[in-house]
């Protein structure tokens, strides 16, 4: 049977996947005041504890990447959400525009697109935090998680 990893150890892996979450949360803060801010800082944590962590503490490594490869997974969704936003949001105003649509019309259209976007991107958000805080408490008892719906980037 393997050996449980030593509690320095398990604390570094839980750190993989709750600084993840708490950049993603600070990346909203800044866009809720005002700042359209978006880099991936969900990955900047998580990259450097595995690039310092990995050589000393092979469990380490094995949980950065599986939350690099959540998070990296994760950025790509939401980028991909954005562009198709953005391409339904130009096309409802290119649609407006050539029908002689009025004022009203397009507001109407352009709040269900941004409800029914931001709904998505609240639910993906609050998905993710219970998985990766699940990923955190398992990373933490010694428990190996591997995140649903994950483009396997690192090996």
């Amino acid at each position: 049977m393997r050996e449980k990893p030593k509690q320095r150890m398990r604390i570094w892996a839980m750190l993989c996947h709750i600084s993840a979450l708490l950049a993603w949360v600070l990346l909203f803060l800044l866009v809720f005041i005002g700042i359209p801010l978006y880099l991936p800082l969900n990955l900047l944590a998580p990259f450097l504890i595995w690039r310092f962590q990995k050589a000393q503490y092979p469990w380490i490594d094995l949980q950065a990447k599986e939350s690099l490869n959540f998070q990296i997974s994760l950025t790509f969704y939401t980028l991909l959400v954005i562009i198709i936003s953005l391409l339904l949001v130009l096309t409802s105003c290119g649609i407006a525009v050539t029908s002689n649509s009025t004022v009203n019309e397009v507001k109407t259209t352009l709040d269900g697109l941004l409800i029914m976007f931001m709904s998505l991107i609240f639910l993906v958000m609050l998905i993710q935090s219970f998985v990766v805080t699940f990923a955190a408490m398992k990373a933490y008892k010694g428990e190996h998680y591997r995140y649903p719906l994950t483009i396997r980037i690192l090996r």
